[in-house]
C-alpha cells in the first residue's frame, strides 16, 4: 500500500483510520491538483428487454425462448452514427434527470464462442476483450479484463488498486465463479468480488473490530476537532457533508442487521442477503464504491448488480409482493413482460442515483467526480429469451476529465465489437493498448 499525505487520511482513537475529500484549508499550493481519472462499471445481469430499453423496438414482436445463442440481426430504423440523444425511452426515462451527462451506445457485440454456456461467457467476458478463439486454456474468450489491465497503469497511485463489489449474497452456489464475477486478474484467475457491506466498509476505512463495535465517525471525529478549527468555511461544509455521508452509510448497515437480528427472534432461519430489499443493499453498496472513489482509496471499481442465471428469488421492493427470479421470468416474456419491464427501469433508478450522487460531489477544481468519472451501465446480454450476444445495452456517464462527449447516442455498424469501447476508456485513462480490436471504429466518435 502507498504511503498518502495527512491530508488524504485522519487517525482517530482505537486505530481508525479515515479517508478524507480534498481539503483546499490543508493544500501546500495555491493550485488545487487535477482531479484523477475514474473507471467504475455497472453491470447489469440477465440483459433487458428489448422493447422497454432500445430505440426503434418498442412495437417488435416478443421474443420466445431459445438457448441456440445465435447473433440476431434487428431492424430499427437507426442510422450508424453519432447524433444528439433524443427521446428517451420506457426503461431509459430514469436518465432524464441526467441526460447531459450521459452518452446511450447501441449496436456492440461482445466476442461469444460457440459450444460453451452462454451465461458463463456474459458477466466472466463482459470487461474482456479476448476474441472468440484467442484463448486456448478456456472455454470461454476470458483473459485480463478492462478494471486491472487500468490498475496496470494507475493502481499504484491509490492503497487499493481496484475495488470488487458484488450485490449478490445467495449461499446456494448454484452456479461457477463463472456465473458470478465480472472482474479477473486472468484467464482461469478471478478477482473475488466483495459482498458484505458491513465487512466492504471495514475494509475500506480501516476499522479495528472491538468486543463491542464502536462508530468510526465517533472514533475519528475525537480526534477531527482541531483539524476542523484549521479549515476555512467551505471545507468545514464538505468536511460535516462527507462524515454525514459516512453516517448514513453507517446508518444503512445498522438496519440491514436490525432485519437479521428482528428475524433471528422469530425463531426461524436466517435468511442471506439475497433476501434483502434489492434497492437498499445496490444503493448501500453503491455508496460505499462512490465513497471510495471519491477520497483516493482506488480509481477503479466495479459493481455487479446480480449474478447469471441463478434463480433464487430476490424482494424487489416497491415492484412485487413476493420475491421473484429476475432469470426465470426472462424466458417468458409473454407472461413477464410487465414485471421484466419494472425489473429493467428499477436497474436504471439504482444506477442514475449514483450517477446523481458523483454529480454532486465537488472536486478540488470545481469539477464533480461525475465528470472526472467514466460510469458504464451494461450487460452481457442483448436480451434475457433469446440470448443473444449481440447489440447490448451500454449507458456510458461522465466524460473522464472532459474527455468523452456527453448527451450523445452512439449507434454502431454490425460486428461493432465491445473491445472498442474498452480501447476508448483506456485511452481516456491514459493508456494506449493495441491488443484491443478495430482502433479506428465508431466508438473513436465519442473522443472531444
Amino acid at each position: 500500500m502507498m504511503k498518502t499525505s495527512r491530508r488524504s487520511f485522519l487517525r482517530g482513537a482505537a486505530g481508525a483510520t479515515l479517508a478524507l475529500p480534498w481539503l483546499e484549508s490543508l493544500a501546500h499550493s495555491e493550485d488545487p491538483p487535477k482531479p484523477a481519472q475514474r473507471l467504475a462499471v455497472f453491470y447489469v445481469p440477465i440483459g433487458v428487454v428489448r422493447r422497454g430499453f432500445f430505440p426503434g423496438e418498442q412495437n417488435a414482436a416478443i421474443p420466445k425462448f431459445t438457448s441456440s445463442q445465435e447473433e440476431i440481426t434487428r431492424e430499427t430504423g437507426l442510422k450508424v452514427g453519432l447524433r444528439t440523444l433524443q427521446e428517451l425511452t420506457p426503461t431509459q426515462q430514469p436518465l432524464e434527470k441526467v441526460k447531459q451527462k450521459i452518452t446511450l451506445i447501441t449496436g456492440m457485440d461482445r466476442f461469444y464462442k460457440h459450444g460453451s454456456d452462454v451465461h458463463a461467457q456474459c458477466a466472466s467476458c463482459f470487461l474482456s476483450s479476448a476474441t472468440a478463439h484467442a484463448v486456448k486454456s478456456s472455454v470461454y474468450p476470458l483473459a485480463r479484463t478492462l478494471d486491472h489491465i487500468i490498475a496496470d497503469y494507475v493502481g499504484e497511485q491509490t492503497p487499493f488498486r481496484t475495488l470488487e463489489l458484488s450485490c449478490n449474497s445467495h449461499r446456494d452456489n448454484k452456479e461457477s465463479i463463472y456465473f458470478d464475477n465480472i472482474s479477473w486478474y486472468g484467464t482461469g484467475h478471478v478477482a473475488p468480488s466483495m459482498r458484505d457491506p458491513r465487512k466492504v466498509y471495514r475494509r475500506l476505512f480501516g476499522t479495528q473490530e472491538n468486543q463491542a463495535f464502536r462508530d468510526i465517525t465517533g472514533l475519528v471525529l475525537e480526534d477531527a476537532r482541531s483539524l476542523n478549527r484549521r479549515l476555512g468555511r467551505a471545507d468545514r461544509e464538505k468536511f460535516e457533508e462527507y462524515f454525514d455521508g459516512i453516517r448514513t452509510i453507517e446508518e444503512q448497515m445498522d438496519k440491514l442487521d436490525q432485519i437479521k437480528h428482528e428475524i433471528g427472534k422469530a425463531s426461524v432461519k436466517e435468511p442471506d442477503n439475497s433476501q434483502l430489499p434489492r434497492g437498499q443493499y445496490i444503493r448501500l453498496m453503491g455508496d460505499l464504491m462512490v465513497s471510495a472513489l471519491q477520497v483516493g482509496l482506488t480509481n477503479v471499481a466495479t459493481l455487479m448488480i446480480g449474478p447469471e442465471r441463478w434463480d433464487t428469488p430476490m424482494r424487489y421492493e416497491s415492484l412485487f409482493d413476493k420475491p421473484m427470479s429476475h432469470h426465470q421470468m426472462s424466458h417468458n416474456q409473454n407472461k413477464y413482460m410487465k414485471e421484466l419491464l419494472q425489473v429493467d427501469r428499477f436497474h436504471m433508478e439504482q444506477f442514475v442515483y449514483l450517477v446523481e450522487k458523483m454529480d454532486a460531489i465537488r472536486e478540488a477544481n470545481g469539477t464533480s467526480l461525475l465528470d472526472n468519472t467514466i460510469f458504464t451501465y451494461g450487460s452481457g446480454l442483448g436480451d434475457g429469451a433469446t440470448h443473444q450476444y449481440t447489440d447490448l445495452p451500454i449507458v456510458v456517464a461522465g466524460s473522464g476529465g472532459g474527455q468523452l462527449k456527453t448527451g450523445q447516442h452512439l449507434h454502431c455498424s454490425d460486428g461493432t465489437a465491445l473491445a472498442n469501447l474498452w480501447l476508448t476508456h483506456a485511452q481516456v485513462m491514459g493508456l494506449k493498448l493495441d491488443r484491443f480490436a478495430d482502433s479506428t471504429g465508431p466508438v473513436q466518435q465519442l473522443l472531444t
